[in-house]
């Protein structure tokens, strides 16, 4: 009997997770008359399955997002075009950006006009190889060691390259967006890259599909006030970008 009340409750946990956008786990334990240690449990079981993030006081919905480059590409495609189409849109004539890895990089590197001039700097191989077939846009690469899991450069070589460069703009990638967790992404390493970038562009724009609004992740990149806006897509939740926009966060879609 006890198995099924545990289910139960784990249900319920991911139910009001579905429904509210995060747990609180003092809230949770009144309301179902347990203890805490109980409800912090079930949050830990749950988060080593990879259903929840685990924050202080309860819990945030995980980011599918966090799968490797392989995984990622199959995972709300349409979504990834529509986020590129509206920031290869922002990209003027005559600027120096800075790309990061992931499948939706990768999209806004297909879809930025054949006669744009520019300067697209990156840290990540397979950006480089979808703009090598560019006419005008030059290519920088920033080397070091290669994170197998995103497919792009990291470590102190990476890093200690892009703080010798000043971009006008800085497309991020993150796995989670949250109005109190901010940006978020899933590994140490890679978030301080991505610190690195955006400490280094005059304007940072997230690439934001909607399966990335309202949740998080283990490591804090940058807070939402650090950056110039979140591009997403016409279905990330309302709810979400509401929360976001009441933060004072600029949400393009």
């Amino acid at each position: 009997m006890g198995a099924v009340l545990a289910a139960q409750r784990k249900e319920l946990i991911l139910a009001t997770l579905r429904a509210e956008g995060r747990v609180v786990a003092k809230e949770l334990a009144t309301e179902l008359d347990l203890s805490e240690d109980t409800i912090r449990r079930d949050l830990r079981e749950l988060a080593a399955e990879g259903l929840l993030h685990r924050v202080h006081g309860g819990a945030l919905p995980a980011s599918p997002a966090v799968a490797d480059f392989t995984a990622r590409t199959a995972i709300g495609t349409g979504a990834k075009v529509e986020v590129a189409r509206t920031a290869a849109a922002l990209v003027r004539a005559g600027q120096t950006v800075a790309v990061d890895g992931g499948t939706t990089a990768r999209e806004l590197a297909r879809r930025l006009p054949a006669d744009l001039r520019a300067t697209v700097i990156t840290h990540s191989p397979t950006i480089a190889v979808e703009l090598a077939t560019h006419p005008t846009v030059e290519v920088i690469i920033v080397g070091g060691r290669l994170f197998k899991h995103s497919v792009v450069a990291a470590g102190a070589i990476a890093h200690e390259a892009i703080g010798r460069v000043s971009v006008d703009l800085f497309f991020l990638g993150v796995t989670g967006i949250h109005p109190t967790a901010g940006l978020t992404t899933g590994d140490a390493d890679e978030a301080a890259i991505k610190r690195a970038w955006t400490a280094r562009a005059a304007e940072t724009y997230v690439l934001g599909s909607g399966e990335k609004i309202g949740a998080a992740s283990a490591f804090e990149v940058v807070p939402l006030s650090a950056v110039a806006g979140v591009i997403t897509d016409a279905g990330a939740p309302e709810r979400g970008v509401a929360e976001l926009r009441a933060a004072g966060v600029r949400v393009l879609s």
